[in-house]
């Protein structure tokens, strides 16, 4: 019988894209024995995501035996351990640690440390320490943008852990050029949900008939989809926003369905999106509630287009070959441009809130067959170097 395969991601918390990696990744090794690991132990098989096992608690486990690692994708070159530890926590529950702790760092690093089991300053990055005997550790299609502006100590631990690898995916040439500075070799490949389409329209097409999706189209055949992380929340934001989205709803002719895509602390927040919505003038509007992985897959898929600050949005989106485009604030974002300059170079790439109508209609007005053809080669893109790196 073949070693396991641990699936190492960031899917122990709610985040869309977090939550796609892991079933990408198992139909891409169909009949071998898998773990799904994380940072914490989780079941978010409620969410449609899967139960997760602890990272620490597997490294002793298989310390000594032999087991292939997959980092399955994920900006995690760049997290560090506070920031792991808190999107852990429940959303009622991370407030108050960061009023205590964000302002004393050594603090702030015990008290990961506790939460996770590990000393690792980048956590998302698994040493060969940790599993002496593995057979392969593999990262396939990961993201580190920021690498180069992360602390010092940080960046070497990361750095040192990306030389005791295997075989390096990374997602973006902003990443692919990084490593290539710290001369690490690395293959540039699409992100994993470039696959959602080709892997699971079936089980997608199944959840759009039915539930919230299902009431939703019935109600509005035609709708934009719609998210803004936490971070959009202040007042002159949401007002620019929602007289972007007016236009754009108008041009269009289309309702709006606004909707969450991660539910863990630094995420979406629920209020940003009420107050977004009594500032929309369009009719009608839509609070989509679900936080099920497969709801949002269906309400994506189903949509006119997609406008939102996630990368996993526009990526869901561009596998459907559907309009979309990411939404950012001034001097960020840059995840989402460096994968839209990488990938998506036919599309509006990361924008600030007041070119977001300019851009949609941009988006709207590009040929069908080339957005097609756009999700078609990315995703063949990715099979290939996947097929590469785990072999």
């Amino acid at each position: 019988m073949p070693a396991p395969t641990i699936l190492f991601g960031a899917f122990d918390r709610h985040n869309f894209g977090d939550l796609l990696f892991p079933h990408i990744a198992a139909a891409l090794l169909p009949g071998r024995p898998l773990i799904f690991a994380g940072l914490a132990g989780r079941d978010l098989r409620p969410f449609g995501g899967h139960r997760v096992r602890a990272l620490a608690q597997l490294a002793a486990e298989w310390h000594d035996r032999p087991v292939r690692l997959i980092h399955v994708g994920g900006e995690l070159l760049t997290c560090n351990a506070w920031q792991a530890a808190l999107m852990l926590q429940s959303p009622d529950a991370a407030p108050a640690l960061i009023r205590r702790l964000d302002t004393h760092p050594e603090a702030r690093q015990n008290w990961a440390r506790q939460q996770l089991g590990l000393t690792a300053l980048a956590p998302y990055c698994v040493p060969r320490r940790l599993f002496p005997a593995a057979e392969r550790i593999l990262y396939c299609g990961v993201g580190g943008v920021d690498l180069a502006d992360s602390p010092a100590a940080l960046r070497h631990e990361v750095l040192a852990s990306l030389r005791s690898a295997d075989a390096i995916g990374v997602r973006d040439e902003t990443t692919l050029a990084h490593l290539g500075a710290a001369g690490i070799g690395a293959t540039l490949m699409p992100d994993p949900a470039v696959l959602l389409a080709e892997l699971f329209t079936p089980l997608i097409e199944t959840r759009g008939r039915c539930g919230e999706v299902a009431a939703l189209r019935k109600a509005s055949p035609d709708y934009l989809a719609v998210q803004l992380g936490g971070d959009f929340g202040d007042d002159a934001t949401l007002t620019e926003i929602a007289a972007q989205l007016d236009q754009a709803a108008a041009a269009s002719g289309c309702a709006i369905a606004l909707f969450r895509a991660g539910s863990a602390p630094w995420h979406d927040d629920p209020d940003c999106l009420r107050r977004l919505a009594a500032r929309l003038h369009t009719r009608p509007v839509h609070l989509f509630g679900s936080l099920d992985l497969w709801d949002i897959c269906a309400l994506i898929a189903h949509s006119r287009a997609y406008c939102g600050s996630s990368l996993h949005g526009r990526i869901a989106a561009m596998a459907f070959g559907l309009p979309r485009v990411n939404v950012i604030h001034p001097g960020q974002g840059h995840k989402q441009a460096a994968f839209a300059r990488t990938w998506d170079a036919g599309q509006p790439g990361a924008v600030e809130a007041g070119h977001i109508a300019e851009a949609l209609e941009f988006s709207r007005a590009t040929r069908p067959a080339a957005r097609q053809h756009t999700a078609t080669e990315t995703a063949m893109r990715y099979r290939q170097a996947f097929a590469a790196l785990e072999a």
